[in-house]
């Protein structure tokens, strides 16, 4: 299995409190005993809104975890064209816009966000709700690689998301304690518009949600997705992180 979503809290680096809230550590180690008997072999290791656009922590962890991780990093103003390269050559696939803890001005988002597919092939994976997915509808579909994260929180966000899937954007499929929706038919929505589109992920450790990824929600991604259970538990995450 490829997990499309992973948090790495690395107390040797600083954490940003966001909203007073500040995580406890979830270390590599942590984390290896967290998903042991699973059979993941790699995975995308994600910048959080409590790291900032710290680098160094997200550059160590893919250091320790090999080549089969990748990571998705949110950049500062200014950040040069040199310093995404040498991100990409650490193992950085992608940017990450958090849209529900954090301002942001679309102009400057989605000129990052082109700027950084240009240059080194990067796509963008937004945590964004169902208000704000309405209204950015147009402009992710003109991006030229997105993702979404948590199956769109909610049932209010679904057609929206349904849309974009549509047209080719992935989804993660992960964050059941998130949910304000039923993730067994949601899942089975998006599959049904694009069998591409959904990405198994535990978004480990889970901060703020209701319940941690459990071994259980393996079982109801395979009831969503039937005999494509493979694809997205592993080959559409590979490939759209492009990962050998």
């Amino acid at each position: 299995m490829f997990d499309a979503h992973v948090h790495i809290i690395d107390p040797r680096f600083p954490l940003v409190g966001n909203n007073g809230f500040v995580p406890d550590p979830f270390t590599i180690a942590d984390y290896e005993k967290a998903v042991d008997g699973l059979g993941i072999t790699g995975g995308a290791v994600i910048s959080a809104s409590f790291q900032g656009t710290e680098q160094s922590f997200l550059t160590a962890a893919l250091r320790e975890l090999g080549p089969s991780w990748v990571g998705v990093t949110q950049l500062p103003d200014g950040t040069t064209d040199e310093e995404i390269v040498a991100l990409d050559a650490a193992g950085v696939r992608g940017l990450r816009f958090n849209l529900r803890r954090g301002a942001f001005e679309i102009g400057p988002m989605t000129e990052q966000a082109v700027r950084a597919h240009d240059l080194v092939g990067w796509h963008s994976e937004f945590y964004v709700g169902a208000s704000l997915l309405r209204s950015l509808n147009p402009v992710l579909a003109k991006l030229p690689a997105v993702s979404i994260d948590y199956l769109g929180l909610s049932r209010e966000a679904l057609p929206y998301l349904l849309e974009l899937a549509d047209r080719g954007v992935r989804v993660k499929a992960t964050g059941f304690g998130r949910l304000e929706l039923d993730p067994l038919d949601a899942m089975r929505q998006i599959h049904r518009v694009n069998p591409e589109a959904l990405m198994f992920a535990t978004d480990l450790p889970s901060t703020r949600a209701r319940r941690p990824f459990e071994p259980s929600d393996l079982d109801v991604v395979a009831e969503a997705v039937g005999g494509d259970l493979q694809a997205v538990l592993y080959r559409n995450a590979q490939a759209w992180y492009r990962v050998r």
